[in-house]
């Protein structure tokens, strides 16, 4: 059987993958060429782009963000990025990224995200994202429901 590509997973087809709990939330895609950087792996940079492709896909499906254009919508500001590399990923490989927010304060959360392919951990990566007002500097309080959404699909912890 073949993964459907940047489609959530169900949590069978995460396990089946080697995505452990408490992860819930995840998509597989397959490594391209354009990925690549001279020593012919995936370059760093990319699992960046991983990471946020996996983040909208996350957030559209939890309902947190709105992506319209009201005067009213919060903006969601990825204040800071991490990336741990273990394994590399070569041309054509399958992997799964996998999400989840694992802790909260007021204004923000922190999202843990885990890259596997062939059941075998690749990457780790962190990002704290902050709500803001649509001004850019006053910070929005998250909403009970995004709290609730957190605690509730992925076990997140208030810090």
């Amino acid at each position: 059987m073949s993964l459907p590509l940047l489609t959530p997973l169900d949590v069978p087809s995460l396990r089946a993958e080697g995505v452990p709990e408490p992860f819930v939330f995840g998509q597989a895609d397959r490594v391209r060429f354009r990925e690549l950087d001279v020593l012919d792996h995936v370059n760093n940079a990319v699992y960046l782009g991983w990471f946020e492709t996996l983040r909208i896909a996350y957030l559209r499906a939890y309902g947190i963000g709105k992506y319209d254009n009201s005067e009213d919508r919060p903006a969601l500001i990825l204040k800071r990025v991490g990336v741990e590399y273990h394994r590399p990923l070569h041309l054509e490989d399958i992997y799964v990224v996998a999400g989840r927010t694992r802790a909260f304060r007021r204004t923000s959360w922190t999202m843990e995200y885990r890259v596997y392919s062939k059941g075998q951990h690749c990457t780790t990566g962190e990002a704290i994202i902050c709500l803001m007002e649509p001004d850019f500097v006053t910070r929005r309080p998250l909403p009970d429901a995004y709290v609730e959404t957190f605690e509730t699909r992925d076990g997140a912890v208030r810090e």
